[in-house]
């Protein structure tokens, strides 16, 4: 039952990280592979505000989501003044970056050795501890992540981030300033992925760099693809699938080394059957590629 318990709070905890990357990559049509770093950034905000001040989890997460968001101002700034390829480069190198210092500033971050000891999280003095309790936790934290997504998409702000999408020259030609909701997407997006980072750190009570490398945006992004870019609950579906589907692997005998290998072919062979074949997603309306945005069945004549 711990396990199932366990699966449900990854699914939850991955779900939000990629709502927060389908606002940049899905609604607004911009491909970062940075993600991880944000995630990562709240992981250790909480985890060192945590061990080292004794903070509580309601500072902790609006302080992640403050250094989070200042940080993407910061990198987004110039980045978003590239295009496509370029665009993503920039996303890769601060990616990069932020494991370098994660993994090289012993002193600070533990380096390697991670940080060991994250307290859990107490609610008027009463500790988050068991699987249900925290189950719960990080279920309300996606619902109200997923409400305010979904509030903010379809508000005009994010009409807006779709027309970018579709078209950013002729936004542009509407006297939309492209650039300043491409900007607010980009700190929307790794402020929300810092929520996530936070709530890892909680649960599992020790984090290290491994956990947040160009792997782990690959991954993220793959849950965007594969579960529906430009579509919240496509987010939630694809955490779903790609957490649940490769967990089989351990029931059927293999060595831990192997079935670990196999769960990367497994995502990749994925990705690159929805690319292949459908290429928007299970839910989504928008597909990566050459041509722009590509809709689902229902929107075709929208």
């Amino acid at each position: 039952m711990d396990y199932l318990l366990h699966i449900l709070i990854m699914v939850a905890i991955y779900s939000i990280v990629s709502m927060s990357l389908n606002v940049l990559a899905g609604y607004t049509g911009l491909l970062s592979v940075s993600h991880a770093a944000f995630y990562g950034i709240g992981a250790y905000n909480t985890a060192l505000l945590a061990l080292n001040a004794g903070l509580p989890f309601w500072i902790n997460i609006p302080a992640g989501i403050i250094l989070s968001g200042a940080i993407a101002f910061l990198i987004a700034w110039p980045s978003l003044r590239t295009y496509d390829d370029y665009f993503v480069i920039t996303t890769f190198a601060f990616q990069i970056i932020v494991f370098s210092i994660l993994n090289n500033w012993v002193s600070f971050t533990g380096g390697p050795l991670g940080l060991p000891g994250i307290p859990q999280p107490e609610i008027f003095g009463i500790k988050i501890s068991s699987h249900v309790s925290f189950l719960i936790f990080v279920i309300t934290f996606a619902a109200l992540t997923y409400f305010l997504l979904d509030r903010l998409m379809g508000s005009p702000f994010g009409r807006i981030l779709k027309a970018i999408r579709e078209d950013e020259i002729f936004t542009t030609s509407l006297g939309k300033d492209v650039m300043k909701f491409k900007l607010t997407a980009f700190i929307i997006g790794a402020s929300i992925a810092s929520i996530s980072g936070s709530l890892y750190a909680y649960y599992i009570s020790f984090i290290d760099p491994t956990s947040f490398t160009i792997m782990e945006s690959i991954f993220i992004l793959s849950i965007v693809i594969i579960g529906g870019a430009g579509n919240l609950k496509g987010s939630i579906v694809g955490s779903a699938l790609l957490i649940f589907i490769p967990e089989v692997l351990r029931f059927v005998g293999m060595p831990n080394s192997i079935a670990a290998n196999m769960r990367q072919i497994f995502y990749g062979l994925l990705l690159v059957l929805f690319m292949m074949f459908r290429p928007q997603g299970i839910l989504g309306e928008f597909a990566f590629g050459k041509e722009g945005a590509v809709k689902t069945e229902g929107n075709k004549d929208a």
